[in-house]
């Protein structure tokens, strides 16, 4: 009996990001995107997938949060069994242990990604 492919939600908002679809395909994941997290916090629901990887940026200018994501990342809590990979600019590393030591995070990043790095975690989760 063979096992289902595992799932991945992308949640692209960069460009770099995009570019990564057909490497989670080669890895064996059946692959859905959204561009926005509020669809992509509805797709969540719908795919319940095996892992998340989304791309995460600071704005001061968010009002009641620090970045792009935290509603997503909220969202995927309960789902523990759901891996959650981040990708991140350089820079916004201060912000993104901030949100870090509030909300799960399984793996984080930064951009641009090493093939390497991302194919060792991705492969870990496929098990």
């Amino acid at each position: 009996m063979t096992t289902p492919p595992k799932k991945l939600l992308a949640v692209v908002e960069f460009l770099e990001h995009a570019k990564l679809s057909s490497r989670y395909q080669s890895l064996g994941y059946t692959v859905s995107t959204e561009c926005q997290v509020r669809k992509a916090i509805a797709s969540l629901r719908k795919v319940q997938p095996d892992v998340i990887v989304a791309d995460f940026y600071f704005q001061s200018d968010f009002r009641d949060r620090l970045s792009n994501l935290e509603s997503l990342l909220a969202a995927a809590q309960p789902m523990t069994q759901t891996k959650i990979l981040v990708l991140y600019e350089p820079h916004n590393q201060p912000a993104l242990d901030k949100v870090r030591s509030r909300l799960r995070i399984d793996a984080a990043l930064s951009m641009p990604v090493k093939e390497a790095e991302l194919q060792a975690a991705l492969q870990a989760w496929l098990l």
